[in-house]
């Protein structure tokens, strides 16, 4: 079982955005037989196997054994993944390309660098996990709090001078035998937590209580 799966097929991301079937995946974490899902799930056996069928023709779910009992075999099935996530190449022909424009500031190009992250990393993981090979891949995830906007484009600055000095002192253009490497490098406004936003409704009374 992968811990992500990323979904590239537009047949199965309809079939994997289906309330009852997200739900089936979810509970087949844990390998499990309709019967054994019927109950988890609150649903008659036989409607169980109807989404089964579509889950497994799709290659979500997968076999695990079959278990004789009398007259009947019962198929013990998983799901492929812990978590599944939709490719943008399941929308191919509106997919955000990031060849388009390239604008260090917009917030659509790093949304589209985003994209291509999914699609290029969905196939690697793909090709590393039919090959048995790990992955080489590094990641970076933090939060900064900046005092002023002029603290964060001076980051921003800074942080594009260091990644240029490190990348022109690792890459090797004339490297034949080398292995190209993505990197990609954003900074966007966290958001706010529930807590964080006050409703509209309580500022307009604060407000009326002090005037």
């Amino acid at each position: 079982m992968l811990d992500i799966e990323v979904i590239e097929d537009p047949a199965a991301a309809e079939a994997s955005l289906d309330p009852i079937r997200t739900r089936i995946l979810q509970e087949l974490a844990e390998p499990a037989s309709a019967t054994q899902l019927a109950a988890k799930v609150g649903m008659p056996r036989q409607k169980v196997n109807y989404h089964l069928k579509a889950l497994e023709q799709h290659g979500l779910v997968e076999l695990v054994e079959e278990r004789r009992k009398g007259n009947v075999t019962e198929r013990v099935l998983r799901a492929t993944a812990a978590s599944y996530l939709i490719s943008p190449v399941a929308l191919a022909s509106v997919a955000p390309d990031p060849r388009r424009f390239a604008d260090r500031f917009s917030a659509f190009w790093l949304l589209s660098l985003a994209s291509r992250t999914v699609q290029e990393m969905g196939k690697l993981i793909s090709g590393a996990a039919a090959a048995k090979k790990k992955l080489a891949s590094f990641a970076i995830d933090g939060e900064i709090t900046f005092r002023t906007a002029a603290d964060r484009a001076a980051f921003a600055e800074e942080l594009g001078v260091a990644v240029t000095r490190l990348v022109d002192k690792y890459h090797d253009g004339g490297a034949g035998a080398g292995r190209k490497h993505r990197l990609v490098v954003v900074l966007h406004p966290a958001l706010k937590s529930p807590s964080q936003t006050e409703p509209k409704a309580e500022k307009d009374q604060d407000n009326d209580r002090q005037s």
